[in-house]
């Protein structure tokens, strides 16, 4: 059965797309936790992926049944590789394909690259085009920010709606705001004025500022957007699309079997392939909120290889 955004609960609620944090591993065991209703890929380069380089970005786009409803993302300027992008997302059974136009990273936007795209409103157009013609009997959705250097829901958003995506995303701030200021939601007002009047088919997803189910609730029902997308909140409490649990409602020694069942899914999914250096910011999360966790947390975090962090970790749950 195809995937259709129409068809998640409403509000639903997704897992953010987050460069070096949410890859394979991390959604498989947000799934395990407490399940967001859609995950999304960490956003791949379209030239990397159709280059002699493939290998270096295509694990990114790694998946398993699990993570379904999954949507891979992708990032670029180029339409041909867009289409071939959306061909390449419906061949390897993805259910949608997202365009990222929001993140704010200097060297990509330099290059006109993801909220780059902001200042050149044509090309951004063409691009979603052209995906959705490779895609064909999967949605493309978009991801992106409320202006460049201000707020431009009248002329950016508009735009962009006028191609009718499945699904648009908005994080609540511009680009040159990064994530300093609080996340403007009352623009959402006018954005949901302007999907009823110009593409009334397409979901609506607001982002920015998210640390609970319940806030994404109330901030859904308040503003009449379909779902939430939760980032940064996830880190704080890797059950927070379950709404009722918390990592503050764990015990020591369970926090502790947390990163070691992260780890060893990583071991077993990665093997030697990836730096495991990358999971020492799960060692922040999980080691935290009881009396010895600092001096733990240190210990682990000077550890060289993942064996021996699994190998110290396991000490304190024997």
């Amino acid at each position: 059965m195809s995937f259709s955004w129409d068809s998640l609960p409403k509000p639903f609620f997704a897992l953010a797309p987050m460069e070096g944090a949410t890859d394979t591993v991390f959604r498989q065991f947000v799934a395990r936790l407490a399940p967001p209703d859609v995950f999304f890929t960490e956003f791949t380069n379209v030239q990397g992926l159709f280059s002699a380089g493939h290998d270096h970005v295509a694990h990114r786009l790694r998946y398993v049944e699990a993570e379904r409803p999954i949507i891979a993302q992708v990032w670029g300027i180029d339409p041909e590789l867009f289409e071939r992008a959306g061909e390449y997302a419906r061949e390897k059974g993805f259910d949608g394909l997202d365009i990222n136009m929001g993140c704010p990273d200097r060297v990509v936007v330099k290059k006109g690259m993801c909220s780059g795209l902001i200042k050149t409103p044509d090309l951004a157009l063409e691009l979603i085009h052209a995906a959705k013609k490779g895609a064909k009997t999967i949605p493309v959705s978009v991801k992106t920010r409320l202006g460049f250097q201000s707020i431009e829901v009248e002329t950016w958003i508009r735009a962009l709606l006028t191609t009718r995506p499945a699904a648009l995303t908005i994080h609540f701030r511009t680009v040159k705001e990064m994530s300093l200021v609080p996340a403007h939601w009352e623009q959402a007002t006018r954005i949901v004025e302007l999907r009823d009047e110009i593409s009334p088919d397409t979901v609506l997803i607001g982002n920015g500022d998210v640390s609970s189910r319940k806030q994404g609730e109330e901030l859904a029902t308040q503003y009449g957007l379909e779902g939430v997308m939760i980032g940064r909140g996830v880190f704080h409490n890797p059950y927070v699309f379950d709404g009722k649990k918390s990592l503050n409602d764990l015990s020591r020694t369970e926090k502790i079997q947390l990163l070691l069942d992260h780890t060893q899914l990583f071991h077993d999914t990665w093997g030697g392939q990836k730096n495991s250096a990358i999971l020492k910011r799960f060692v922040k999360i999980y080691v935290n909120g009881f009396p010895d966790a600092g001096a733990l947390r240190d210990e682990l975090m000077r550890t060289t290889s993942l064996e021996q962090l699994q190998q110290r970790a396991s000490q304190e749950v024997v």
